[in-house]
This record gives C-alpha cells, sequence and structure tokens, in this order.
C-alpha cells in the first residue's frame, strides 16, 4: 500500500466525523444539478475521414453543469480535434453522474452499442476517491476496465483524462480538500505508473490549477468563474480542459 496513502488514512482517521458532518451539509448545500441532454453529435468538414470517439466516465463526462453536451467536455474536444485535423467528428457519451471505475465497467460497458471507434476518452477518479477507495482498488478496477473495453475495441487507443482538481473545490472545506484531494492525487499517480505498462493506453498526469488556467488563458475573476455549483466545472472550464484534453490526444495520434 502507497505510504502516502497510509500516511493520509491514519490522519483522515480522527477527522472521520468531520468529514462526514461536512460532507453532508456540502450535499445539502450544492444544487443537483442534471446531466447533459443530447449524448451524441456529429461535426461535419469537407474531409472524406469521419472519426469516432467516445466518451466514458463520471459525472464530468456527463456534462453535469452545462445544458447539452456539444458545450461541456466532449463539445469542445471534438471541435478542438476536427479543427486541428480537418476531420469530421461522431462522438457519443456514456457517463452516469457518482460512477465509480467499477460501476462504469459493470454498468455502462456492456450498453456500448458501438462496435469500432477510433479514440476512447475515460474521465474518472473523482467518485473513487470521495469514497476513499485504496489505491489498490482503484487499480484494481482500472486494469480490470481497459480489460474490458480492450476484448471490445482491441486496436482503439485508450485516453484517461487529468484527475478532477478536488483542491480547488470552492464548495469544499479544507478538510475534505485535504484528505481528498491528495488521495486523488495519488490515485493519478498511480495511475501513471500503470499505463506506462500498457499499450496504447495514456494518462494526462497534469495537475489542473485554477491559478495556471487563468494565467495561460488570460482569465479574470475569482475561481467560481471555473464552477457551476462549487464542485463541477462550468461552461469556460469544460471548454478549456476539453480542448486541453484534445491538444494531449493530437500530440500522441497520426490522424
Amino acid at each position: 500500500m502507497s505510504f502516502k496513502y497510509y500516511l493520509g488514512a491514519v490522519i483522515a482517521v480522527p477527522l472521520s466525523p468531520i468529514l462526514y458532518f461536512q460532507g453532508k451539509k456540502i450535499r445539502r448545500n450544492v444544487p443537483k444539478l442534471p446531466e447533459a441532454k443530447k449524448p451524441q453529435g456529429y461535426i461535419k468538414t469537407k474531409s472524406e475521414k469521419t472519426l469516432k470517439i467516445l466518451a466514458i466516465g463520471e459525472s464530468t463526462i456527463a456534462g453535469v453543469g452545462v445544458d447539452f453536451h456539444e458545450n461541456g467536455f466532449i463539445g469542445a474536444l471534438a471541435k478542438k480535434i476536427s479543427e486541428e485535423t480537418n476531420h469530421s467528428i461522431l462522438w457519443r457519451v456514456y457517463a452516469k453522474s457518482g460512477y465509480t471505475a467499477k460501476m462504469v465497467r459493470k454498468r455502462i460497458v456492456p450498453k456500448i452499442e458501438e462496435t469500432n471507434a477510433d479514440i476512447i476518452v475515460i474521465g474518472l477518479g473523482g467518485n473513487d476517491a470521495f469514497k476513499l477507495n485504496t489505491p489498490e482498488t482503484w487499480m484494481f478496477q482500472i486494469n480490470l476496465l481497459i480489460r474490458t473495453l480492450k476484448r471490445k475495441f482491441p486496436k482503439t487507443p485508450i485516453y484517461f483524462t487529468n484527475m478532477p482538481p478536488i483542491k480547488e473545490f470552492p464548495a469544499f472545506t479544507n478538510v475534505i480538500k485535504f484528505v481528498i484531494g491528495n488521495l486523488v492525487e495519488i490515485l493519478g499517480k498511480r495511475l501513471y505508473r500503470r499505463v506506462q505498462k500498457k499499450s496504447n493506453v495514456h494518462y494526462n498526469n497534469e495537475i489542473i490549477t485554477l491559478e495556471t488556467w487563468q494565467k495561460k488563458y488570460n482569465l479574470e475573476g475569482d475561481v467560481d468563474i471555473f464552477f457551476s455549483d462549487g464542485v463541477h466545472p462550468s461552461k469556460l472550464t469544460y471548454q478549456i480542459w476539453g480542448k486541453d484534453m484534445a491538444q494531449f490526444i493530437i500530440d500522441r495520434e497520426k490522424f
């Protein structure tokens, strides 16, 4: 077991009652936003080639915080890839708010109707951290998920997005940011080490910080501009994140 996780767990034990009551208060105060509508779309260009992209994961991939998926993560990602490659893009989302890696594998993957895809993008980690899943549990489920997807799409590259920046969530208390924020970063590091040993699997291990985004994109205002409810991304965040992830994919694929 990771020493950093073990140390964090030791610290978290006496904080458990605080985490529990603060978590309940946050759930009461944070508005329950719906998932985005229209989970599939098509970007048409003059190119004869069409790329098929599947996006799989938890609430951020499900587009919580925006009205339609075209205004969310997958919409921004597909548009960027289309602009950079000039290819048409056919995209579809399979995601559910609150789902862990295990739930995605067992409940979502069997529902995927497509028999082929050019790119699979996966966004997970937040809910596994919220449930305080150990790094070992996390990697066990991730390995099973990758194996299941590779059986279904043996030649399709798999891309894992950055971990959610839990330490930046304005709705969370400092205690929750510390415990859950550190854990999600540990899960990310374990995922990064794992994908180094796997063929055609990638993970964007850049840790998202809002200060970096503000400087990079010359954005003004406080951190609230990045969130729809203090936890989930705003349209602005989805646009930045989707474009950044698209560039990560473009740099590694020969379209």
